[in-house]
């Protein structure tokens, strides 16, 4: 049976509906959490949280004391992304979100931890037909953690290098690779620890747990990109083999 979405999800798949609808057109300001939890029935809090996973997917960008902004989002294209390997990426990464999650660990909230805790709990599946949500609530935790640091420079770096993650080619067959061979409890443990760091206000503990998350997935594509070798020089050495040691034909 698929799983139930928590109430925040729904809320925050409706606002995005309005959004692609044009009722909320890019740039402009989302009505107040009072206003919507009255359109939707909801509470505040539950608007907080969808709010919250909304901005983490890079589709609005919540002020401090100005409103939410409809962020626009253009046709998404690897146009003038550099040409990376998925090493380099992810050694990117370690760097900029193993700080990120630092500070994140100063200024995150208790919506923000709620949202993370949900999102670690769709990532643990083990069910086989919800990998695809599974490794969507990944990115998206990795989003809500930059989101929760509270500083754009660091929320806007993040989402490029998840740009990046996601559509230059070579990159993501890397680890559409590691991903098939993943396994979906530990994808989850992993990131528990970052959250319990989190909710320890841990910037140390939390900048450690994302290190060791990025360190692992390093070893992981040594392996993966190994065996892909192998597969290749096997593959040379096959078709040399039936091209050059034929039997030649009897007459």
């Amino acid at each position: 049976m698929e799983k139930e979405k928590r109430l925040y999800h729904s809320v925050a798949d409706q606002i995005m509906e309005l959004i692609n609808e044009g009722a909320f057109p890019p740039g402009s300001r989302l009505p107040g959490e009072r206003e919507l939890a009255e359109r939707f029935d909801v509470s505040r809090v539950t608007i907080r949280e969808a709010e919250i996973a909304l901005q983490a997917l890079g589709h609005i960008r919540i002020k401090t004391g100005s409103g939410v902004y409809v962020l626009d989002r253009p046709e998404a294209n690897n146009a003038g992304l550099p040409d990376v390997s998925a090493f380099e990426l992810t050694e990117a990464r370690l760097l900029f979100e193993s700080e990120g999650a630092a500070l994140a660990a100063r200024n995150i909230d208790d919506a923000g931890l709620r949202n993370l805790e949900d999102l670690i709990e769709r990532m643990s599946s083990s069910d086989p037909a919800d990998e695809e949500d599974s490794q969507r609530a990944d990115q998206e935790f990795h989003l809500a953690v930059a989101a929760a640091s509270k500083n754009a420079a660091v929320q806007y770096i993040v989402e490029t290098l998840w740009k990046m993650r996601t559509e230059i080619a070579s990159v993501r067959e890397v680890h559409a690779a590691i991903c098939s061979q993943e396994d979906a409890t530990k994808r989850g443990s992993e990131h528990a620890g970052v959250l319990e760091a989190l909710k320890n206000r841990d910037p140390g503990g939390a900048r450690d747990s994302m290190q060791k998350h990025f360190e692992r997935l390093l070893a992981s594509m040594i392996d993966v990109t190994e065996e892909q070798a192998l597969k290749e020089v096997q593959q040379r050495v096959s078709a040399s083999r039936q091209r050059f040691l034929k039997t030649p034909e009897s007459g």
